[in-house]
């Protein structure tokens, strides 16, 4: 399991020396193409840069021609695993040292994903379970609004019950809204629709307990922030982005295969 990383501004010696062990961000992009934009846009921001130069190497492989991932989840479209393949492994020879996934649900493929190349693939589910251990340690029950293929196959379930912590899940009625939201309006750009959904839908699982709101959608972190609920938002996007520039930074480990 890879550990998450306590967040602390660098120091101007550790910015120095980051320059010269820097290691090569590659992130595997498509799933969706604003998705990706906003990762590369965070992670440019978690950066403590003062010039161009202090910004790590980012290679970016927008690939949209991935299948959709929920649709292969719920056997109703093509297995999306060989193309996220393909991409890996052209960021590997590009150059990449360790590879992000702007994707919740395609991390139901992580493991054979991960097979496919001899370089890291940093995992946002694990990241964000052990971030809620040591950031949120109140929280024991955590609302999730994300794909149905995400929800159906509850891949966050193992990694939060892991940490002490329970997922509480919309129902079929409120899913087929998040989705609504997700596919029909924040994937089309039309974000205010999209945003009234995802906000009313964390609503109801704060009614239902939750103690905490995780975006379980990388379209969901597009719409959902600090200060829209009465309860903390939990942004796998935002960890995913603070965790990639501490290791390129050198200020963590390169995860090992």
């Amino acid at each position: 399991m890879e550990s998450v990383i306590s967040y602390k501004p660098f120091e101007n010696s550790e910015v120095e020396e980051a320059k010269l062990k820097g290691k090569v961000i590659g992130i595997l992009g498509g799933m969706g193409p604003e998705a990706t934009a906003e990762l590369f846009f965070r992670i440019i921001k978690e950066t403590p840069a003062e010039s161009d130069q202090d910004h790590p190497r980012i290679i970016v492989d927008n690939n949209p021609k991935i299948p959709d991932r929920t649709a292969a989840i719920l056997g109703e479209g093509e297995n999306p695993l060989p193309e996220m393949v393909k991409t890996a492994k052209n960021l590997e020879r590009a150059g990449a040292d360790f590879i992000v996934m702007p994707c919740v649900t395609a991390h139901y493929y992580y493991n054979d994903l991960r097979k496919g190349v001899k370089i890291p693939v940093l995992n946002m589910i694990e990241l964000t379970a052990q971030t809620i251990r040591e950031g949120f340690p109140n929280v024991k029950k955590v609302g999730f609004l994300g794909t149905t293929g995400t929800v159906k196959t509850k891949i966050f379930d193992n990694p939060l019950n892991r940490v002490g912590v329970k997922a509480v899940y919309p129902s079929d009625e409120n899913q087929k809204r998040v989705m609504k939201a997700i596919y029909t309006y924040i994937k089309a750009g039309k974000i205010l629709e999209g945003r009234k959904i995802v906000i009313e839908e964390a609503n109801h699982l704060i009614d239902l307990g939750a103690d905490a709101i995780i975006c379980g959608c990388t379209e969901i972190s597009l719409v959902l922030k600090d200060g829209d609920i009465a309860k903390p938002v939990i942004d796998p996007l935002q960890i995913l982005a603070r965790n990639a520039v501490m290791i390129a930074l050198g200020r963590a480990p390169i995860p090992k295969v």
